[in-house]
Parts: C-alpha cells; structure tokens; sequence
C-alpha cells in the first residue's frame, strides 16, 4: 500500500518527462510527509480541448466521488486495489474517463520484522521522480455558493497491486509503478480499454521496480506534524 509519500520537487523537475502543457499556480510546496486528506500536485489530460491538455494540478489525497455526500468518505480511499476497480462504484467511473499520475520523489513503507514495524523509504536509486497511476473526481461541495473557490474539490487515489519481486519483501502490496511510456498511455484520454493499459502496466511494475532503493528512516515519519527533509535520511 502507499499511505505516506515525498515530493521534494515541484514545477517541471517534478514532472518534466510528462510534457505538462499548464501547471497550476497552486501547487503545494514540497512536503517529506504527505499523508491522506494533505493536498499534492497530479497530472492528467483535460479532454475540453482538442487535443487534450496535459495539466499538472493540486489535488486532495483521498478519492471523493461527485455523488458523495460529504468529504469524509475520502479519508479512506487514498488506495484503490487495482484488481478490483471496475466492481468498485467508487472507482469504477474514474477508471473510465478520470486517470491521473502521481509523481513522487518516494514514498514510505512500514516493513514488519520480529514483531515490529520498520519505516522504510523507497525511491528510484537515479533520484528520478516515481510515477504512480492513480484516478480523479471532482466532487461540488453543496453547502458552497456558486462564486467561492472551494465549490469544487479536485481528489485522487493511487492505484496498488501485490507486492512483487524485490518489494514484495517489503510488503504485500506497492503502487502501480508507471514509466513514461505507461503513463502516457494511461493518462490518454481516447483510450477506450483502460483496463488493458493498466494490465500492461501491472505486468511491467515489477521491472520498473528493479531500479529502486530504500533504507531504514526514523519513526519520526509516522506522525504527520513533523515535515522536513530530515526524515527521509537513513538511520544506522
């Protein structure tokens, strides 16, 4: 799973190779503790325009559909296992029509060993950004009037899978990895079988995976008020 994750980075060294066409003025600083219900920047292609607009946006971590009531159902859809989309009312339109990439500089797992957790963080050993794919909604808040900012609430999801290869040892689960080429076509909005975009993807995560590092941080990380680059140096 992904339940904390770095963007050291932002602008155009966070997500260069996507060939962003806009990227928004309000974009969250960089952050060493994203934790869900926290804001961070996504990419997806608007399809307004013709051709599509590739856009790289502020978004909420924690998927609210537009038919939710209120934010809180978010809180608990910051993962969405990618075997089980299309049986998922909460996904299952976004993997249509709303697909997003996460860039990151890495993320945080928790490995268990001899009955205790271990904070590790994961990141790709040239120090190039993580491409996690990931879905979007935009949910209008009813009790917001029509002219105020927060009427309408930009929210993603990142997708996982299994736990394989050298990760799997890890943990059980780990994102959906992308590498440039996957997370075009996954961000393409003339796709009209997504699913087999994300099955390609899913076969390659694991060899996108080869090339990443992680070592042991401090246990600093698990608590959401402490932020700063600090956390992801490794400890003895």
């Amino acid at each position: 799973m992904c339940g904390r994750f770095v963007v050291a980075r932002v602008g155009n060294e966070l997500v260069g190779e996507l060939r962003a066409d806009h990227i928004a003025d309000d974009l969250p600083a960089p952050s060493y503790n994203i934790a869900p219900t926290a804001r961070a920047a996504i990419v997806l292609d608007s399809a307004k325009t013709d051709p599509p607009t590739r856009r790289v946006e502020s978004a909420r971590w924690g998927l609210v559909p537009g038919w939710a009531k209120d934010l809180s159902i978010g809180q608990r859809a910051f993962n969405a296992r990618a075997e089980e989309l299309e049986a998922k009312r909460m996904f299952a339109p976004a993997l249509a029509r709303r697909r997003a990439v996460v860039p990151a500089t890495g993320y945080y797992e928790w490995k268990v060993t001899d009955d205790k957790k271990v904070p590790l963080f994961i990141h790709s050993a040239d120090d190039r950004p993580l491409l996690f794919a990931g879905l979007y909604e935009w949910w209008k808040n009813p009790e917001a009037a029509d002219d105020d900012p927060a009427r309408w609430l930009l929210s993603f999801t990142i997708l996982t899978r299994s736990g394989a290869g050298r990760l799997g040892s890890v943990h059980h689960r780990m994102p959906v990895f992308l590498d440039a080429d996957h997370a075009d076509a996954w961000l393409d909005t003339s796709v009209t079988a997504p699913r087999d975009v994300l099955d390609a993807a899913i076969d390659d995560a694991e060899r996108v995976a080869e090339s990443f590092a992680w070592h042991e941080v401090g246990r600093a990380v698990g608590n959401v008020r402490h932020n700063g680059p600090h956390l992801i140096d490794a400890v003895a």
